[in-house]
C-alpha cells in the first residue's frame, strides 16, 4: 500500500464538512486511507477513472447524484442537455486530483463501477464532489435505497441551486413538472422531479398509493411496493403523512393507469410548506 498525508487530509476534511455542512463531518471518521487514488480521465458528468484498482475496478460512478448523460453508442439515445458543460464541470473539479473514496451503501452497481462519494484536497481548503457538481447545478439528486448517504444534505444543495435557475435548473428539459398527467404522459420513460399536492393516500393489501388526483386511473400517481411502504413506515411515514400535502417526488416516470412513479425509498418524496 502507497504512503499518503491521510491523517492531514483527514483533518482538513473534517474541517471543511463542518464549515459546508455539520452533519457531514461525522463521515470523516470513516474515510479509509486505502481509498484514495488519482482521478485520470472524467467519463461523463457522474463518472470517472482512477489510476489504480479498487475493489477490481478503476472507474467510478459519484453515487447519489445525475448528472446530464452523453450518448452511449444506443441507438435512439441522444445526449441530454448540458451534458458537455457538466462532463467539463467535472473535469474542473477533479483531473489529476486525488480523491478519497467514501462509501455509504452498496459499493458496485450492475455495470461492475464503484459507487461512492469523493472527496477531494487542495491546499488549505477540501471539497465534497458530489455536493459540488449540485451546488453548481450541474446535477440532480438521485439517491437509492440501498444508497442514502448525505441525502438531506444534497436536496437541500439541490434546492437552492433551483431556486437560483443554476446550470440545469436554468434549462426547460430538467424544469419540475406539474402533476398533471397530459403534460406528463410526455415524459414517459424519463426521470423527472415532480410537484403536487396528494389528495388520497391508500394502504392496498400492503401496497400504499399515493394519488394526485380524483380519478386514480388517470392522473398521476405515486407507489410503493409492498417492502417499501414497510421502509416508510419504521421511519415514521405512513400514508397519513401525506394524504392532503404538497409534495416534491422524483423517479422515472412510466405510464400504469395515467403517469406514475415507483419509488424505492422516502428521499424520493419531500415534504413541501403547505401552500
Amino acid at each position: 500500500m502507497r504512503r499518503s498525508a491521510f491523517p492531514v487530509f483527514a483533518g482538513v476534511l473534517a474541517l471543511a464538512l463542518v464549515l459546508l455542512h455539520p452533519a457531514a463531518a461525522g463521515a470523516v471518521i470513516g474515510l479509509e486511507k486505502d481509498l484514495e487514488a488519482k482521478v485520470i480521465e472524467v467519463v461523463d458528468g457522474d463518472t470517472v477513472v482512477l489510476d489504480r484498482m479498487i475493489e477490481g475496478t478503476t472507474q467510478v460512478r459519484l453515487t447519489g447524484i445525475q448528472a446530464p448523460k452523453l450518448p452511449l453508442g444506443r441507438e435512439g439515445f441522444k445526449e441530454w442537455p448540458l451534458a458537455q458543460e457538466a462532463k467539463a464541470r467535472l473535469e474542473k473539479l477533479v483531473l489529476n486530483r486525488e480523491v478519497v473514496l467514501d462509501f455509504g451503501g452498496r459499493r458496485l452497481d450492475r455495470h461492475g463501477r464503484l459507487l461512492a462519494h469523493l472527496f477531494i484536497s487542495a491546499g488549505a481548503g477540501a471539497a465534497w464532489v458530489q455536493g459540488d457538481m449540485i451546488r453548481l447545478g450541474m446535477a440532480r439528486v438521485y439517491t437509492f435505497a440501498d444508497n442514502r448517504k448525505w441525502a438531506a444534505e444534497m436536496l437541500a444543495l439541490e434546492d437552492r441551486a433551483r431556486t437560483a435557475r443554476l446550470g440545469i435548473w436554468n434549462h426547460p428539459f430538467y424544469a419540475v413538472r406539474k402533476a398533471e398527467p397530459a403534460g406528463l404522459a410526455r415524459d414517459r420513460n424519463t426521470f423527472q422531479v415532480i410537484e403536487g399536492r396528494i389528495v388520497d393516500a391508500a394502504n392496498v393489501r400492503g401496497v400504499v398509493y399515493l394519488n394526485f388526483g380524483a380519478n386514480w386511473r388517470d392522473d398521476f400517481t405515486v407507489r410503493l411496493d409492498k417492502k417499501t411502504a414497510r421502509l416508510f413506515k419504521k421511519e415514521g411515514l405512513g400514508p397519513k403523512t401525506y394524504g392532503g400535502r404538497p409534495v416534491r417526488v422524483r423517479g422515472w416516470l412510466k405510464m400504469w393507469n395515467g403517469p406514475m412513479i415507483e419509488v424505492s425509498h422516502p428521499d424520493q418524496i419531500e415534504l413541501l410548506e403547505s401552500r
